[in-house]
């Protein structure tokens, strides 16, 4: 067994076609019609990307439902860089379909996307490397901060749960 933590995740590839063994998983398409401005020079990106469950961009869904190992999925439901809530419902809902219960879903309603390490400043917007402007990346900074606190504990506390004796304790290589 193993685990992972997927923390505002997509449930499709994006930007490059993704290989893996035998497959290419294509990047999803993206329609610039759904750009918005929130201040003057603030890109808002969050409807950007065209849904990954439409019939013709399902190719781009990352087949989840072969892992074999658990899987924490940590949401910010105020993502502004695209709508990590709504991918964590596909996936979990892809999941489901096929009969797997090895997963937990964490949600923070007003959280930004860069949930980090505790401690770690707030972002509410920055240059996005893929657009090369600056983006809106959500959050309130009190309620991001609580909830960069609880989502550490709690992928700590993931990791020990499923982790923990694998191949002895666990152990930090830094």
């Amino acid at each position: 067994m193993g685990a992972i933590v997927c923390i505002n995740g997509c449930n499709a590839n994006v930007l490059i076609p993704l290989h893996y063994k035998h497959m290419v998983i294509p990047p999803l398409t993206f329609s610039a019609k759904n750009l918005d401005t929130t201040k003057p020079g603030i890109l808002d990106v969050r409807d950007v990307l065209d849904d990954p469950m439409a019939k013709e961009n399902l190719a781009t869904v990352i087949p989840i439902e072969r892992a074999s190992c658990r899987l924490l999925f940590v949401v910010s439901e105020d993502d502004r860089n695209w709508n990590s809530a709504y991918y964590a419902e596909q996936a979990c809902n892809r999941l489901k379909e096929h009969g797997r219960t090895n997963y937990e879903v964490v949600s923070y309603p007003k959280a930004g996307h860069f949930l980090e390490v505790p401690y770690m400043p707030h972002h509410p917007s920055g240059i996005h490397p893929a657009v090369g402007k600056e983006v809106a990346f959500g959050g309130e900074p009190i309620v991001h901060a609580d909830a960069q606190v609880d989502a550490w504990r709690r992928v700590q506390e993931f990791f020990r749960k499923h982790l923990q004796g694998l191949s002895g304790p666990l152990k930090s290589s830094l």
